[in-house]
């Protein structure tokens, strides 16, 4: 088979994706909204959502228009390379993937902020049209974010395919998005948790009242982080991760021709998506989390049997398959796991319930403690799918083996958008849930957004565990690609351990993850302490806005700014702290020391984003179920509790977690593309 045709084909099914998003776009805006309140709190989440991306987005310009003019200078130094042309087309690449990845992030948040209001008022006719409004919204988040990058991906191998640096053209254009990823998913999430938490200690802790009462000053900007964490942000996390698959997986295939096959993948990954997502729907009584399931089972079904007639009838050899397949179910088994931990029907998440009946102490010491067996099976499956993978196409030849890695992470991410459609539609169940209650829809209509928010916890957290696998998948294939860059500008090198720059390097790997964690919690910290401050002025200081006077409105404008202004101060420290840590290591052990550095921090990297992302979900569904009636309800002591594990949770799940993976990428790519810097200039390598 020609080497053009599955690439073409992925173009092709990426247009018809974009065809799929008008149609759920358009299926979703044209819903009724009859109730002028829910569209009026709905105009003001819409309105803080915009204005914060738009502040992001021009800070991350500048940041970007620099990192272009790094790589065009020094990737590699242009004063020795024969071909600066090529630098400065890396550099162009870069721009577009970071620009790629924005406009997915803003295309999920301009129909989620549309969703979340036709859910709140579909839900006074009932789940199913409640349902149908949050998932295709979520739906168009999906397409974006997978339709986008492979169309973009596919369209450069058409264009470079014969150009030797083929691999780190893809490679810069990963670059881009990760690093648009990496700072979008740490801002947003330093945004959202700020403002959840600040509503949570001073709404609910301090002063009793429901949660999204509009009341609080901080509503808005708890539903606007919603959107700017879980939309945006997520969705910038896994064009990141679906990119950085591929541009793996051609570094290593390139030399053994074999390219095609990663675009048989994906085209045929999106299909099966679009069709899982068209048949999603829920039943009057249904549990809505069991809706989203079967829609992820049909399409990973779909895309077995599609990909097996695939390669047979394109004469590829089915143990390049059996690699991508070994990722696909490694997926299934983090996601499963990380439902069975985080689900509030799972006995984990009911015994934190229970353990909160004794105090705040006991919710956080028994969270931690199943937070940290649920790594256990994640990580197994991550290393079974890698040795598997490896064993399977080892027969095949030399360098078969590290592709076959490649092959599992872009097997397992080829779903990726169904499973950011579940992922997308979270946020906007709970922004319905939290419109419902401030429009004053009633009780029965809360039942039903409770029910969907809860769903959409559920998928949240099995989002995060799959993204954090895929990510664990990828980064190994981009260690391969690492390995195989040193090999093509002849420095190849082993990494053994007991090699002392190599050792150098997995120590600070290591730590990188965890300060990089905790920089973005403090930044949590930091930002959600001016909140408090804020929401507390704002009640001693406005008349009648305690009891709920008739037209007193909090300045929810103000508390917005405060989210938005810290957030943006805070995000950048930390991802720059670990760019500049990958160079540090380079410039002075080298590529043996870089080789080191990598595996360290992928090993404390996938714990420690495993560990926190299912431990806040655990204390988030823990609180939930109380607030279902279970151990004494809502404004019990157990709910306290409850609430105070959920606050802890929250930077663990929504801001360091996930944004951990998308750490591992960057420092991965930074390390390919800089491979002849660190060669060219280091202390001791």
């Amino acid at each position: 088979m020609q080497w053009w045709v599955w690439p073409l084909i992925a173009v092709i099914v990426s247009l018809a994706s974009f065809a799929v998003a008008a149609y759920f776009y358009s299926y979703v805006k044209n819903m009724k909204t009859d109730d002028s309140a829910v569209a009026k709190w709905g105009k003001l989440i819409r309105q803080g959502a915009f204005a914060f991306l738009k502040v992001e987005y021009k800070i991350l310009a500048k940041f970007l228009v620099g990192a272009a003019v790094v790589i065009f200078l020094f990737l590699p130094p242009v004063w020795t390379s024969s071909n600066i042309g090529m630098n400065f087309l890396n550099a162009v690449i870069y721009l577009v993937g970071a620009t790629l990845s924005g406009l997915a992030g803003l295309l999920g948040m301009s129909i989620a902020t549309i969703a979340n209001v036709k859910a709140a008022a579909a839900a006074q006719k009932g789940i199913t049209p409640s349902y149908m409004a949050g998932f295709r919204g979520g739906a168009v988040m999906g397409i974006a974010v997978v339709g986008i990058g492979l169309f973009g991906a596919s369209i450069l191998y058409l264009i470079f395919h014969d150009v030797p640096e083929v691999g780190n053209i893809i490679l810069a254009f990963s670059f881009g998005a990760s690093s648009l990823a990496l700072f979008a998913k740490a801002g947003g999430g330093i945004f959202t948790k700020t403002a959840d938490i600040a509503a949570d200690l001073t709404g609910k802790v301090e002063f009793g009242l429901p949660e999204d009462d509009p009341r609080n000053p901080a509503v808005i900007a708890d539903n606007v982080g919603d959107n700017v964490g879980d939309v945006a942000g997520m969705g910038a996390d896994l064009f990141d991760s679906n990119i950085a698959s591929i541009a793996a997986a051609l570094v290593l295939a390139a030399p053994l021709g074999q390219t095609g096959y990663i675009f048989l993948l994906g085209a045929l990954g999106l299909l099966a998506s679009l069709v899982g997502m068209y048949f999603s729907s829920v039943k009057e009584g249904q549990h809505p989390g069991r809706a989203l399931n079967r829609s992820t089972y049909l399409t990973t079904a779909l895309f077995f049997v599609l990909t097996l007639i695939a390669t047979l009838a394109s004469g590829y050899n089915l143990r390049l398959w059996g690699a991508a397949m070994l990722g696909l179910l490694a997926g299934t088994v983090i996601g499963f796991t990380s439902e069975l931990f985080t689900s509030d029907e799972g006995k984990s998440v009911q015994h934190v319930a229970k353990a909160s009946v004794t105090g705040p102490a006991f919710t956080i010491i028994s969270g931690f403690s199943y937070g940290l067996l649920s790594c256990f099976p994640a990580l197994i499956g991550i290393a079974v799918a890698a040795l598997g993978a490896y064993k399977i196409c080892e027969p095949l030849g030399p360098g078969y083996a590290l592709y076959g890695i490649a092959l599992s992470a872009v097997g397992m991410l080829s779903i990726v958008a169904m499973i950011t459609s579940n992922d997308a539609y979270g946020p906007i169940v709970d922004n319905a849930r939290g419109l419902a209650e401030m429009g004053g829809l009633g009780d029965d209509v809360l039942e039903i957004t409770d029910q969907l928010d809860a769903a959409g916890n559920t998928a949240k957290a099995i989002t995060k565990g799959f993204s954090i696998g895929a990510a664990g998948l990828t980064v190994i294939a981009l260690l391969a690609a690492y390995q195989e860059i040193l090999v093509e500008i002849g420095k190849p090198a082993d990494f053994n351990l007991l090699d002392p720059l190599v050792f150098f390097g997995v120590i600070i790997g290591v730590a990188v993850p965890a300060v990089f964690s905790a920089m973005l919690m403090m930044g949590v910290d930091h930002n959600a302490t001016r909140l408090v401050a804020e929401i507390h002025r704002q009640f001693d200081e406005i008349p009648g806005l305690r009891e709920g006077k008739e037209d007193v409105l909090p300045d929810y404008d103000r508390c917005i700014e405060i989210a938005t202004v810290g957030a943006l101060k805070e995000l950048l420290p930390a991802g720059v702290m670990a760019i500049v840590s990958t160079f540090v290591v380079g410039f002075i052990g080298g590529v043996r020391a870089i080789g080191g550095f990598l595996a360290g921090n992928i090993f404390s990297g996938l714990l420690l984003a495993l560990l926190m992302s299912n431990a806040g979900g655990m204390w988030d569904n823990a609180k939930k179920y109380i607030e279902s009636g279970n151990f004494g309800g809502k404004n019990s002591d157990a709910h306290k509790a409850a609430v105070i594990g959920d606050t802890v949770g929250d930077p663990f799940k929504d801001t360091a977690g996930p944004s951990i993976n998308t750490q591992i990428t960057v420092v991965s790519l930074v390390a390919s593309l800089a491979a002849t810097l660190f060669a060219m200039f280091s202390l001791l390598g």
